[in-house]
């Protein structure tokens, strides 16, 4: 039986194409845009003419962004970065930062603070994320309207990116961010986990490495993961899904964070390290440790065996087995370690590997590749920008017609 395609459905998918496609590629000129996305030179030019129209697209008139070919010059069109803007927010452990973007992805705003997630209050902690996305946002000039935000949180949240379910970075649980900035602020919110979002950035940022299957691992004070299968963020049904670092490494081991026992993060979260490296118990609390502390514990262990080596080679082990473990589901696919912890991956891939080898999803482990970044944090504000505006290409201006207005409230 062959379904048609109903007019409003088509013309929303081809308005989609064509906004993908500029958001990929930049400027880019019409026959450009025909030859990306396979649809006629007519259905672009009609498009392209209505985005134009309703300020969702702009052409480009310098003579740099003119196509030259023989005949009439074929003028470029962009995304008009002043159709609309998003914020980016992140929230983790002693850390709160916000950026407003404009339609283009370009940063326009931007702003970071210190405070102290485990100690502070549920209503300190939702009122200072709240005033630095007002804050961000009264500095903004010349842009569009803030449209969406997206916050992303170290810890699990709920399917619905509404909630912050659990976090090793705070005592409070189930706080309903979206909910509450929504009522301060009058912009729509959705809340993600800080893992998923460096998943998405990495896909950006190379699609031939990070494409159907790869795995992100973030190795810092907790350990993450975000997890792409057959080119689709993996997510729960009732939470973010891919806690990867609470996996049981061994029963009723070391003390974790969540106050289980045996996670790996309990033996390969920097604290984790520290505690090892200086034969502390392995139920000792131990709330932060510097980037600092951890580069040095690194050097020490490359210049002599000891208890540091040792720790990195304990860290090393669970996450090797875990991955192993991970594998024998998914098969090996390419992994990304991201995060300050990377500093010492000379000291953790050998023992990694050396785990993977030993597990049933270690077959092809030779096979399998790693690569790192050290920065975790431009990554996950970049993940949050892309949901937010994908959110804005799909939703909004993808189907046509007037773009929602939100009655934003005074929150300076």
């Amino acid at each position: 039986m062959t379904v048609g395609i109903r007019h409003d459905d088509l013309r929303r998918r081809n308005r989609a194409m064509v906004i993908a496609a500029l958001r990929r590629a930049g400027q880019q000129s019409r026959t450009e845009i025909a030859a990306t996305t396979a649809l006629s030179h007519s259905t672009i030019s009609a498009i392209s003419s209505d985005l134009i129209g309703e300020g969702v697209l702009v052409e480009a008139r310098s003579a740099e962004s003119t196509v030259a070919k023989r005949g009439r010059p074929q003028v470029a069109i962009g995304l008009n970065a002043g159709a609309a803007s998003v914020v980016a927010a992140v929230l983790s452990l002693n850390s709160l930062s916000a950026a407003v973007i404009d339609y283009s992805g370009r940063t326009i705003a931007d702003k970071s603070t210190r405070l102290s997630t485990l100690t502070i209050s549920r209503d300190e902690l939702v009122a200072k994320t709240i005033a630095i996305i007002a804050e961000v946002i009264a500095k903004q000039v010349g842009s569009g309207p803030v449209m969406r935000i997206v916050l992303a949180i170290q810890g699990i949240t709920d399917a619905s990116s509404r909630t912050l379910l659990w976090s090793p970075i705070t005592h409070e649980n189930d706080v309903t961010f979206a909910d509450l900035i929504e009522q301060a602020t009058g912009i729509p919110v959705q809340v993600e986990n800080d893992c998923n979002m460096i998943a998405l950035a990495l896909r950006s940022h190379d699609p031939e490495r990070y494409r159907k299957d790869f795995i992100a691992i973030l190795l810092s004070h907790g350990i993450g993961m975000g997890m792409v299968l057959r080119g689709e963020l993996f997510t729960g049904t009732q939470s973010s899904g891919g806690e990867f670092g609470h996996m049981v490494h061994k029963p009723n081991g070391a003390l974790c964070r969540c106050g289980r026992r045996g996670c790996i993060e309990a033996y390969a979260g920097n604290y984790a390290i520290w505690r090892n490296a200086k034969g502390l118990p392995d139920d000792a609390p131990v709330d932060d440790v510097s980037d600092a502390d951890i580069v040095a514990l690194a050097d020490e262990a490359r210049r002599h065996e000891g208890r540091e080596r040792e720790a990195f080679r304990k860290a090393g082990e669970a996450l090797g087995f875990g991955l192993g473990s991970l594998f024998a589901l998914i098969d090996p696919a390419p992994v990304a370690m991201v995060g300050h912890g990377v500093v010492a991956f000379d000291l953790l891939e050998g023992p990694i590997r050396d785990a993977i080898a030993k597990t049933a999803g270690g077959l092809h482990s030779k096979a399998i590749s790693f690569a790192t970044e050290p920065n975790e944090l431009p990554l996950i504000r970049e993940g949050c920008a892309i949901r937010a505006l994908a959110y804005l290409d799909e939703q909004v201006f993808a189907p046509g017609g007037a773009a929602p207005v939100y009655a934003g409230r005074d929150v300076a």
